[in-house]
């Protein structure tokens, strides 16, 4: 059996310094979000939600980012959730995304609001039919017998809307407006990079300031 405390990697691929990163985080993470993209990594898209809830125990979840702009990171899901409850309960939350082909690594921190429901309703309907079903089939987090429930609610909902489901009550979209970014390249030596960006007020076309610092990793 291979030892855990073996197993080690030699991070050589890429460097992150400041005079070559951008001054709008927002811009740094649309070039390596698109540099994932071209690279073909597994699942680019894909991001760890990290919630707190009321007892103080946090918990992590994979999700998918839809969208991206000046206003912040947005996702889609059921609002019943556990993650939907503690985010009704604590709207701070944090999101990583790790491209472990580019030896990468992008920590996200803020408030999360509800999108609109047109936002919502915009992109459920963009959605495949079988998915669109599926956000109304699925009580997510709630226990279940077993996976028949689902396959009976799916069928349930399939006869009920065919081919017009219209988007759940409960299902919607988050935006997490950043307060932090990390941005994580990994270096020979356990020497990383690591830059963080923390917003540090609001310049006079009301975007925010954003001061660059790099840690030690």
């Amino acid at each position: 059996m291979t030892s855990l405390a073996d197993l080690r990697k030699s991070y050589e691929r890429a460097e992150l310094n400041e005079g070559a990163s951008h001054s709008d985080p927002m811009r740094q993470f649309e070039q390596w979000l698109q540099e994932a993209i071209a690279a073909q990594v597994p699942e680019p898209n894909a991001m760890t939600l990290a919630t707190v809830a009321s007892d103080l125990r946090p918990s992590t979840r994979v999700v998918l980012i839809k969208g991206y702009d000046e206003r912040g990171i947005t996702w889609f899901t059921n609002y019943d959730s556990r993650k939907g409850q503690e985010l009704a309960g604590n709207p701070y939350a944090a999101l990583q995304f790790h491209w472990v082909e580019l030896e990468r690594v992008v920590r996200i921190e803020g408030l999360v609001e509800k999108v609109s429901a047109e936002e919502s309703d915009t992109y459920f309907h963009s959605r495949p039919l079988d998915s669109r079903i599926g956000a109304w089939a699925s009580p997510q987090s709630e226990v279940i017998s077993g996976r028949g429930v689902l396959i009976a609610n799916a069928a349930k909902f399939g006869a009920k809307f065919l081919l017009q489901p219209p988007r759940p009550p409960h299902w919607g979209g988050y935006r997490l407006k950043p307060e932090q970014w990390q941005f994580w390249q990994g270096r020979k030596s356990r020497l990383h990079d690591r830059l963080r960006y923390t917003q540090d007020g609001t310049g006079s076309d009301g975007k925010p300031v954003w001061l660059r610092e790099r840690l030690a990793p």
